[in-house]
């Protein structure tokens, strides 16, 4: 027979964050629906339009938290690169497999952190579903956790960080010729 002592209440604390409220969250969530949605269609200029002038896109290779600066990234855009990314995929000659692939993703988990005044750090677990429409016809599924830094700027929430840690990242993955 067992004695085991009786379980303790294991939440941990809720952490020192200032509460947002109902309207921010939606707001918030409304802007991460709307991120996966223009990412789902390959409408890269009105996802463009979400993100801020001091941008970062990464994909590091695994989950964790690394150090950008030091860790192998399967994607490591700034602002610049991130541009001329989406210009080269809104040509429709540069993807890896063409026709481009037809994707839809679900996004569950939305926890969200102000981090300042006017900022909020944004976690979100997703799974994306890629038809590759080449040949093989295959679908691919990429699931994984996201973190945004969203910011107010002029009555609009801009992204300035998008960080997409795939379950996957750190095995061999097929081409990502797209915004994840």
């Amino acid at each position: 027979m067992s004695t085991a002592a009786p379980l303790e209440n294991t939440q941990s604390p809720a952490p020192n964050v200032a509460a947002i409220s109902a309207e921010e969250y939606v707001a918030i969530c409304a802007f991460i629906y709307r991120d996966a949605r223009f990412a789902d269609e390959s409408r890269y200029t009105e996802w463009e339009q979400l993100v801020d002038d001091d941008m970062i896109y990464w994909v590091p290779r695994g989950e964790g938290d690394f150090d950008m600066s030091k860790h192998l990234s399967i994607t490591a855009d700034n602002r610049s690169r991130l541009r001329t990314r989406i210009a080269q995929l809104n040509t429709g000659e540069r993807h890896s497999q063409l026709p481009v692939s037809r994707m839809r993703r679900v996004v569950s988990n939305i926890e969200v952190e102000r981090k300042g005044d006017n900022e909020y750090q944004v976690f979100s677990n997703f799974v994306l579903y890629e038809l590759r429409m080449s040949s093989t016809r295959t679908v691919e599924i990429w699931p994984g956790r996201i973190e945004h830094h969203l910011r107010w700027k002029n009555n609009e929430l801009k992204m300035f960080f998008k960080k997409v840690m795939l379950v996957h990242g750190d095995e061999a993955i097929p081409s990502l010729a797209f915004i994840i």
